[in-house]
């Protein structure tokens, strides 16, 4: 069994329900226990900033499966959310964003997947949840909790409906 983590994002059409449901799909994927997830953040759009704000949550897992399953089983839980990957617009508007933040202790880059996540030490949306049901995980030499803290999370806060 491995532990891994996925970072999830919404700024489309009802987020929170579509996060909500995205969790709950992963938690019945084969040979996969949701552990943990973090409460849902609402955070200012990065890179592409002119759009609207996000949700952000992670959930952490114990599986089986290989990453690259886990990644196409990710992709499959977007599409059928209403993800629609628009070639012209990177970092665009998106109903559901679904990564593998890290896969146990695996360190890999590749074509299709690259773990840990390129981004997760610069991306406060995704390392102040992924510190609150991981913090104390070490990758790439730095602690979660600690790269959560040196990060800056200027206009991230708890979403409170």
């Amino acid at each position: 069994m491995a532990e891994a983590a996925l970072g999830l994002g919404s700024n489309l059409g009802d987020k929170a329900a579509t996060i909500e449901r995205a969790i709950d799909r992963v938690s019945k994927l084969p040979d996969t226990r949701l552990l943990r997830r973090s409460r849902l953040y609402r955070t200012e759009p990065w890179g592409d900033t002119e759009q609207d704000f996000f949700l952000n949550a992670c959930a952490l897992v114990e599986t089986t499966l290989p990453p690259e399953d886990l990644l196409d089983y990710m992709l499959g839980i977007e599409l059928v959310l209403g993800r629609t990957r628009e070639k012209t617009r990177r970092w665009g508007p998106r109903s559901i964003d679904i990564d593998l933040l890290f896969y146990g202790d695996e360190v890999r880059a590749g074509e299709k997947l690259t773990l840990p996540h390129p981004h997760l030490f610069e991306r406060a949306f995704v390392l102040i949840p992924l510190a609150e049901i991981a913090g104390g995980k070490i990758l790439s030499g730095r602690r979660l909790d600690d790269a959560a803290k040196a990060v800056d999370s200027t206009g991230i806060v708890v979403w409170t409906p």
